[in-house]
């Protein structure tokens, strides 16, 4: 591999009129296809093969216009002040105020009153009303306006001395895909790479070989819309990592390339050899990043295949241009990579810190590897009462009108009311009318629930819609108890079938098959990527020690997001809502990205390490040989994703936000305590057999020459490439 590399950014340096030309070309063509087809979908998370989706998919069947949804509603919740009944004369005149102020709204086609006898709406207590607000001519582009002006009507109706409050959404909005936060996140990066090389231009040229992959990744992206549309949140995710893998994708390159360049080689030789051999490296972080993204496929969840495959291409096109197009710009700057000092004293102390830091690290390895676990498991331990859901009930934002109006229908009318169930009765000998009555006492049985109303039945006789009422509300535990009872007694009438679904079901299934599918997942990127580090590391243990240190990293990141966003730490910093429960997606699609990403800082901490076992060092000095050859980088690099994904958890939505704030900590974790502290100290106490491998396997699996031993024996000299030099060199004043 390392002489393919190595021939692949000569070749690539040496036509860079046709390298610069062609990645232009595929991002203007992608531009003018995702300009043209960009779409998004309706942002619902379907789960397939759930008894609730199944039930829901025989309810559409049985009942056709069921499919076409319920037509766009909001509910205007009134409460009167003072004690006062809102049935009282002066009540009812202040509601039917009310009500003609929100009928004034445009594309509101109709308002009910809850006073009517006919359909009646007030608690029984009679302090509060709910009436139904439905709308036409409600499109994308309009439906945040009209929302809002509901809520400033139900400002107005404020002033008149009710309580009111809109409960309900018209409007998905669609995040920001880069906003003021991940813009600085961008710059903090920028600083970084600067203070790392020391020159403006090399960190230039990292940067914008970072954002060429990134623009050709999204341009790609939305150029998928023209077979099918995309969700929301999809973009989102690519771009933060395939910003975060560019950057230091790049880095690793551009500092093997800078490192050459010292040792006395040409500009043409010094970009095969950083090719030939970080670029391995950069081959083997990125192919492991892909499996961990496209593995999410086999969970069998639609939006999270489409996520992690979106992904996925994001990290595949980082890695090309690390390859392909970097090689271009390594070429025009030349020796211009190197700082015009080339010697410095903040490069100097900063050498002489991480040499301390290696250096207590092995004397005193047991002890460092057992006190960074320890803190590592104090930080996962919010874990322990972590929450999860589909949805949040009243939406996310504890302090919106959503939430409010959620929560006072919920305290005046029941916890289960606005999420009830749906009961499905299929009859097997056609005539489910017969046995509603029936099913109903029976449903009636059951402990929790509340009350049971009689639903439409089909034009055939065949089936009947039945609605249930819990005592308690869709993240309850006595709810999913209910769920499960009912499921479990559905034959117990006799000729009928009953099947639950209805988004509380919808919402109960989902979040438990997202868990059962964690643990496959886990075992199956797991197993695919310790066969790729075996490969590289030729190494048994090693690649188990990085799987350890992963779930260490896992638990940390996992337990800050449950601290920040569940349990409300950092309030005044996160804009997104906090105080809710996790999204269920959450866990494994961070388990899926930061495993990708620690294996990058395992390959390119320990292929250095491995380079001096091979060269022929003891075991120590090999570690502190590789440590000092390639600390400083992984330090740059952590703090760049660092800096990139703390940008993303400002982001005001909560998906987006969580899942940032949980890789910026979980590299955090990773990088700087796993990876330059536990890692080093285990092998240290392993010695030799660290890189024990059986023979056998040794023999079976290939070898693909990551360190660029092929190339230490029998590199190809630069004259005979198609390269000239002085194609190369014209630039390297300074």
């Amino acid at each position: 591999m390392a002489r393919l590399l190595y021939r692949l950014g000569i070749f690539s340096a040496g036509h860079r009129r046709t390298f610069l030309a062609g990645w232009l070309i595929v991002l203007a063509a992608l531009a003018g296809v995702a300009l043209t087809s960009m779409r998004f979908s309706d942002g619902g998370f379907e789960v397939p093969g759930t008894e609730a989706s199944e039930a829901l998919t025989a309810m559409q069947r049985e009942f056709p216009s069921a499919a076409d949804g319920p037509a766009r509603s909001l509910q205007l919740v009134l409460r009167a002040t003072g004690g006062d009944k809102i049935t009282s004369r002066t009540g009812a005149a202040q509601v039917a105020s009310a009500l003609d102020r929100v009928r004034a709204v445009e594309h509101v086609d109709t308002v009910t009153d809850p006073l009517d006898a006919k359909q009646l709406y007030v608690s029984a207590d009679g302090t509060t009303a709910v009436a139904t607000l439905t709308f036409s001519g409600i499109t994308d582009d309009n439906a945040e306006t009209v929302h809002e002006d509901v809520v400033a009507a139900a400002d107005q109706i404020r002033a008149t001395g009710l309580a009111a409050e809109v409960g309900g959404t018209l409007a998905s909005p669609i995040p920001e895909i880069l906003g003021p936060s991940e813009i600085v996140g961008a710059a903090i990066a920028f600083l970084v790479l600067i203070v790392t090389f020391g020159s403006l231009a090399a960190a230039g040229a990292n940067m914008a070989g970072a954002l060429v992959g990134v623009a050709v990744g999204i341009l790609g992206i939305f150029a998928s819309c023209a077979l099918q549309p995309i969700g929301s949140t999809t973009p989102i995710l690519a771009v933060m990592l395939g910003l975060a893998v560019g950057i230091d994708y790049g880095l690793f390159i551009l500092d093997r390339f800078r490192a050459e360049l010292r040792d006395g080689r040409t500009v043409t030789d010094a970009i095969g050899w950083a090719v030939g051999t970080a670029g391995s490296s950069v081959v083997f972080a990125g192919a492991t990043v892909i499996i961990a993204l496209a593995g999410l496929s086999v969970v069998g969840i639609p939006f999270i295949t489409e996520m992690g495959l979106a992904a996925a291409f994001a990290v595949l096109v980082a890695v090309l241009v690390a390859l392909t197009f970097l090689p271009v710009l390594m070429g025009a700057l030349g020796h211009r990579a190197l700082p015009r000092r080339r010697s410095t004293a903040s490069s100097r102390d900063r050498v002489t810190f991480l040499d301390r830091w290696i250096g207590l690290v092995v004397r005193r390895p047991a002890v460092t590897a057992l006190l960074c676990t320890a803190v590592l498991l104090v930080v996962a331990v919010p874990v322990l009462s972590m929450r999860t859901t589909l949805n949040t009930p009243g939406g996310e934002n504890p302090q919106s009108t959503q939430r409010a109006a959620y929560t006072i229908i919920a305290e005046k009318f029941g916890a289960g009311s606005q999420d009830p169930l749906v009961v499905l009765v299929q009859s097997g000998n056609g005539r489910a009318e017969d046995s509603l009555t029936d099913v109903t006492a029976y449903l009636k049985t059951f402990p929790g629930v509340a009350q049971v109303y009689p639903g439409q039945i089909n034009n055939a006789g065949t089936a009947a819609l039945l609605t249930v009422i819990p005592q308690t509300g869709p993240l309850d535990d006595a709810t999913k108890q209910l769920v499960r009872d009912i499921r479990a007694g559905a034959g117990s009438v006799p000729s009928v079938r009953l099947s639950v679904t209805g988004g509380t079901a919808l919402g109960i299934d989902s979040d438990e098959q997202l868990s059962r599918a964690l643990v496959s997942y886990l075992v199956l990127i797991v197993g695919l990527s310790l066969m790729l580090l075996i490969i590289m590391f030729r190494s048994v243990l090693v690649p188990l020690i990085a799987t350890v240190g992963f779930l260490l990293s896992l638990g940390a990141g996992m337990g800050a997001t449950v601290a920040v966003f569940q349990w409300g730490w950092l309030d005044a910093l996160v804009q997104a809502p906090q105080g809710n429960p996790l999204l269920s997606l959450l866990p494994i699609i961070l388990t899926g990205i930061l495993f990708g990403l620690a294996m990058d800082y395992q390959v390119f901490l320990v292929s250095r390490m491995h380079e001096a076992v091979a060269r022929g060092l003891s075991p120590k000095e090999a570690i502190l040989d590789g440590f000092g050859r390639s600390a400083a980088v992984v330090v740059a690099a952590a703090g760049i994703m660092t800096a990139v994904f703390t940008g993303f958890a400002l982001s005001p939505s909560s998906l987006v936000g969580s899942i940032a704030l949980g890789l910026a900590i979980g590299v955090v974790a990773d990088a700087f305590v796993v990876r330059m502290i536990a890692v080093p100290a285990t092998l240290v106490m392993l010695g030799r057999a660290a890189w024990w491998i059986p023979r056998w396997l040794d023999r079976v699996l290939p070898h693909l020459d990551t360190e660029g031993s092929n190339l230490r024996s029998t590199a190809p000299a630069p004259e005979r490439s198609k390269v000239k030099p002085e194609q190369l060199t014209s630039t390297n004043a300074g």
